[in-house]
């Protein structure tokens, strides 16, 4: 789908609800939001869809957007949502998906007619776009929902996916009216005090391979409980092992709902986090991985080491008892790296349920081109 195709969807249509994913971030939300005042402008009626996940960080550019339920003949279309896997619980709970989406991820599988755009670094830049091709003026509220949208998915433009088109956006949204700096002094400028106590905790732990090139960090659910740190405290924390000095590749591997686990990689030149993750059946940016871990399965596993074809490549498991499970991958009579999972197992080849590590698993993807 093009941009002129999305404008004469978006002229053709009424009644708008906009659906934001899973773990609700800002360039979702504040693409959602300045898509919705847009829509507004045109004289149709739009909202975005309650997210359970929504935190008060966010409410000022939600303010009077949000519907708890689904209006009659609703158009139901998505902002920065790259597969169903990432619909909310709520958008879940009532059975719905998109019929029109609106994204930046080159993996997009979303099976609705969509406008992707993979070489904009964040889907603000996008819906700035439309929102000009459709004869939207950008007022204050818009501009700052679109300023959220691309300076936090762009790390306050230090990342890698920053472009001069990102830049040329942000500047004609402070053109636009936009107040930037409580944008900035409150989403890169302000850590609580559980999110200190956090950062201390996962320096204590952190793990570091490759001669200090891959940082691992591992939070359990219980360490949100034990700081009392929010979602809101959590923000950005992903790319927290990367900031370390010498750290190229950073690992988050975090306990998220119902027990199961998810690994936010965040890599520099020359790794690439889509190919790592790609083993194993992740997607999304090529610098920035967000891989769901449920039910990975050993035999998949053994087929990644084995497919980096290096000779003498030797992987060898051990299924124990209460649940865990151990592997170990050797080359020749040097041990490259050793790996346990604790978990139910489900079929003997299986790990389902309960919060696992992958500590080294990644790194050793990472690194084994460069390093062996």
């Amino acid at each position: 789908m093009t941009r002129a195709e999305f404008c004469a969807f978006a002229r053709a249509h009424d009644n708008f609800v906009i659906l934001t994913h899973r773990r609700p971030d800002g360039d979702t939300i504040g693409s959602a939001g300045a898509l919705c005042l847009g829509l507004r402008q045109l004289g149709k009626t739009a909202f975005v869809l309650t997210n359970e996940q929504f935190t008060p960080r966010f409410d000022p550019f939600l303010d009077g957007l949000v519907c708890e339920a689904l209006p009659a003949g609703a158009t139901v279309i998505s902002a920065d949502i790259a597969s169903e896997g990432l619909l909310s619980f709520d958008a879940v709970r009532m059975g719905l998906t998109p019929v029109c989406a609106v994204d930046h991820h080159g993996s997009n599988s979303l099976a609705c007619p969509k406008l992707v755009e993979a070489d904009k670094a964040a889907c603000g830049e996008i819906i700035h776009a439309i929102l000009l091709e459709l004869g939207v003026t950008v007022t204050k509220r818009i501009a700052e929902c679109l300023y959220v949208a691309i300076s936090t998915d762009t790390g306050c433009f230090k990342f890698s996916n920053t472009t001069s088109n990102t830049h040329r956006t942000a500047a004609a949204l402070i053109e636009a009216g936009a107040d930037v700096y409580p944008i900035n002094k409150l989403f890169f400028d302000t850590k609580s005090f559980s999110r200190l106590r956090m950062e201390a905790k996962l320096t204590e732990t952190m793990e570091f391979y490759a001669d200090g090139t891959v940082g691992v960090c591992v939070m359990p659910k219980r360490l949100l409980a034990e700081f009392s740190a929010t979602e809101d405290d959590l923000d950005s924390i992903s790319g927290f092992a990367r900031s370390i000095e010498g750290v190229r590749i950073g690992v988050m591997i975090r306990e998220v709902e119902d027990g199961l686990g998810k690994i936010s990689l965040r890599t520099e030149a020359p790794y690439d986090a889509a190919q790592i993750c790609g083993l194993l059946g992740g997607g999304g940016h090529p610098q920035q991985l967000i891989l769901g871990l449920i039910g990975i399965l050993l035999s998949r596993v053994q087929l990644c080491l084995h497919s980096l074809q290096l000779p003498g490549l030797l992987v060898e498991e051990a299924i124990l008892f209460l649940g865990v499970c151990r592997f170990s991958v050797r080359l020749g009579s040097r041990c490259l790296l050793r790996c346990s999972f604790r978990g139910g197992l489900l079929g003997g080849v299986g790990l389902h349920g309960r919060f696992f590590c992958l500590r080294g698993l990644f790194c050793f993807f990472a690194h084994s081109r460069s390093s062996l």
